[in-house]
């Protein structure tokens, strides 16, 4: 399984990002892809997970309102639409995939390298 995070940048708070995730080498039918992130001198934290075949979503409280998971199974791929984004969402943002649903990140098998965010005030 291999996973490619794309879309960082730097952008002003408010303003929006969006993140992609390409996945390839085999089928993730019954795959969760979450998307996790880790800013400078902090734990890396749950973001929000999205369920391959059936698109169920789950979010991490900090962002709900604010970001969205989204799927295209004809591309393979997994997007973050990140708007009203905020100094504290500057980070170092991955992908992860997983069979089952959870928000603990060492529970994911496979990563993607990741990519940056950075808000300005």
């Amino acid at each position: 399984v291999q996973l490619q995070a794309s879309g960082g940048g730097s952008v002003q708070a408010g303003g929006s990002l969006r993140l992609s995730c390409a996945a390839s080498g085999r089928s993730f039918s019954n795959y969760f892809v979450g998307w996790f992130r880790q800013a400078p001198g902090k734990e890396r934290e749950f973001v929000a997970t999205i369920s391959w075949s059936v698109g169920s979503t789950l979010y991490a409280d900090s962002v709900k309102g604010r970001f969205t998971i989204s799927r295209d199974n004809a591309k393979n791929t997994v997007s973050l639409q990140m708007n009203s984004l905020k100094p504290e969402d500057t980070a170092v943002y991955y992908c992860a995939a997983r069979q089952g649903l959870s928000t603990l990140g060492s529970l994911y098998a496979y990563w993607g390298q990741g990519t940056h965010v950075t808000v300005s005030r």
